[in-house]
């Protein structure tokens, strides 16, 4: 698994940075252990809980130990899929079995007889899915299931709005009792040093571009504003959404329609599983923008990033001015870092961008 790590990443360009280097060696030791019949095992492989600031490569360390791992009883779900998966079984009734509750029985759907779960972007905002993800770490306990997760915040930094940390105590507890904290913390934020080329990252995400409103650029892009004739409804979660165009693959949104309606992280997954490519224009300061549109802006990149989905922002820069306070730009530090592997069109690539780490 060593090797697999340093050709996965010479593959791309990246070499392993010296942050990274003990996460590579735990998860290589995990995949050893996994490779032993569980039989085997008096009780099952200690879980990982792998944290640092946003862009310094635990969705590659995870997803590259992920992908070295022989086929079967394994499963890789992201934080945003995994509760919309999650609230569709709780509140469906097709998939219950007897004498289990609706959630039981979703997370049973949901991990299978997986042996190992991999969780990507785990945190914990809401008080409802709090307690759901007390459940989940309960289910995987008593199931003797592995699990490796990452996170932009250490375990005691969960669920920090004052109001509700207390109730989420006995789960941070649980998490640092059963899982080993890996803290790959360092120095570069990789995603800021370059943009990849397509040739280099083979991301979609990264093709996308971040616009100035009065740039020319959409018309290099091939992109034309739309005409009011081709304003339509798309179908999303359980809405319709007033989009400015469809065209082929591609779905063109005002961010008004998108990020200050009443839309939730369900409707983009669904969007992202339709179109590969995301226009949104009127993208203002998000200084400006109500508290609920930042955060479903900040939760539309996520997903357009995880799920790969070519995201055109054409506006202002939406990290303009924004204040300090933490709890106005919660989680948007790692926007800006996503949104720092968009193209724009005044900026050329450094020099030297070969030496990148993994994102």
């Amino acid at each position: 698994m060593r090797r697999h790590f340093h050709e996965a990443a010479a593959r791309r360009g990246f070499s392993v940075a010296p942050a990274q280097e003990a996460a590579v060696e735990r998860l290589a030791h995990l995949a050893a252990e996994l490779a032993r019949p569980a039989w085997t095992f008096p009780k099952p492989p200690r879980d990982l809980y792998v944290w640092g600031p946003v862009g310094r490569g635990k969705s590659w360390l995870v997803d590259t130990f992920y992908e070295g791992l022989p086929d079967g009883r394994k499963r890789r779900l992201h934080f945003h899929d995994f509760f919309r998966r999650l609230h569709e079984g709780v509140t469906g009734t097709g998939s219950r079995r007897d004498g289990q509750s609706a959630v039981d029985s979703a997370l049973d759907d949901l991990i299978g007889d997986s042996r190992i779960l991999v969780f990507d972007e785990f945190h914990a905002h809401d008080a409802g899915d709090a307690m759901l993800i007390a459940r989940l770490f309960r289910t995987l306990l008593d199931r003797r299931i592995t699990l490796v997760t990452t996170s932009n915040y250490p375990p005691a930094g969960l669920m920090p709005d004052p109001l509700y940390h207390h109730l989420f105590e006995p789960t941070i507890e649980l998490i640092e009792e059963r899982m080993d904290v890996l803290d790959v913390t360092g120095p570069v934020d990789y995603r800021r040093l370059a943009t990849p080329s397509p040739e280099e990252g083979g991301r979609r995400f990264a093709t996308g571009w971040c616009l100035l409103s009065d740039d020319p650029a959409p018309v290099e892009l091939g992109l034309t504003a739309p005409a009011p004739a081709e304003a339509t409804a798309v179908q999303a979660h359980l809405r319709e959404l007033p989009a400015r165009a469809v065209r082929g693959d591609l779905v063109w949104f005002g961010f008004d329609a998108l990020c200050e309606t009443a839309t939730a992280v369900p409707d983009y997954l669904v969007l992202a599983e339709r179109f590969t490519t995301l226009v949104l224009d009127g993208v203002p300061p998000l200084a400006e923008a109500s508290g609920d549109g930042r955060q479903r802006f900040a939760n539309l990149v996520d997903v357009a990033c995880d799920r790969d989905l070519r995201l055109v922002l054409i506006g202002s820069d939406p990290l303009t001015a924004l204040p300090a306070d933490q709890a106005l730009t919660r989680d948007l530090d790692r926007t800006a870092s996503r949104l720092a592997m968009l193209r724009r069109p005044d900026r050329s690539r450094p020099a030297g961008a070969g030496g990148r780490r993994p994102e």
